[in-house]
């Protein structure tokens, strides 16, 4: 399972989150790409210090998102993705470009040397706060053959959080995610409706045993509720290790070091 091989066990893998601060164009874009890029390694350097099993690097402080992604983000977080794989050459690294820039994700953990990307809008439409999200599985996987990049892993979300689901309201999570595996998605992330919030472990229950892909957790894992998510292949973790757990804050070492000292202690 290419899972296993790119992570090292099948579950629970931790992944965490580098929010990039805003980049230049963006509405609050204000600092320099050194300082970006600086950061952006700064928090990498802490979660591989506490032996975190991934990192995901993300464009989050582009607010308001757009889908018309110009083709500086992709410069620029390509800038800081090769920047974050020098100072963790060895550790599972993913890149989300928002919103839905699905194949500029690719591209950039091509150029980069990325592992994998999380992917919006992979299967069914619906519409989100940006707008409607049409699905782009067909389009992104013949991208991601004719770029060559057949080894970076998508990671792809259903139901996602953000997101009214009224116009596939007949359509059950079960069978989105059975769409997405028909797809070829590598992985499935569940969530919670926003940023920070708990996914229902019942949904990951029912996932898990619809399909025989891995199935990731992609908001509101915290210290206190890991237990409820150990059956996940993956946690992605962003909110709950920051400072006061609130996504926008700087990484802090303390929190990621006990959430790690927990997981390692529940894996024994």
């Amino acid at each position: 399972m290419k899972f296993l091989d790119l992570f090292g066990r099948l579950k629970p893998v931790v992944i965490g989150m580098v929010h990039v601060k805003a980049l230049p164009g963006t509405p609050l874009g204000c600092m320099k790409m050194s300082q970006i890029t600086e950061e952006a390694c700064r928090e990498a350097e802490i979660y591989r210090d506490a032996g975190i099993d991934g990192v995901i690097i993300e464009n989050m402080h582009d607010i308001p998102y757009t889908f018309s992604v110009g083709p500086e983000v992709s410069a620029c977080m390509a800038t800081i993705c090769a920047a974050v794989r020098s100072v963790c050459p060895r550790l599972p690294l993913g890149v989300q470009i928002l919103s839905s820039a699905n194949q500029q994700a690719l591209a950039v953990a091509l150029a980069s040397g990325l592992d994998f990307i999380r992917a919006e809008g992979f299967v069914f439409s619906h519409v989100a706060d940006e707008g409607l999200l049409n699905a782009c599985a067909g389009d992104l996987l013949r991208y991601r053959k004719q770029i060559g990049a057949e080894h970076v892993q998508i990671f792809t979300d259903i139901k996602k959080k953000h997101s009214s689901h009224a116009l596939t309201s007949d359509v059950s999570i079960e069978e989105t995610a059975r769409a997405a595996e028909f797809f070829l998605s590598d992985g499935l992330i569940v969530t919670g409706a926003a940023t920070g919030a708990q996914a229902d472990p019942r949904e990951l229950r029912e996932v898990s045993q619809s399909v025989r892909i891995p199935v990731l957790i992609g908001s509101g894992v915290t210290y206190d509720n890991i237990e409820r998510y150990l059956d996940a292949h993956g946690m992605i973790v962003g909110s709950h290790f920051k400072e006061g757990g609130h996504w926008a804050d700087a990484v802090d070492p303390e929190q990621v070091k006990r959430f790690m000292g927990k997981i390692r202690d529940l894996r024994q």
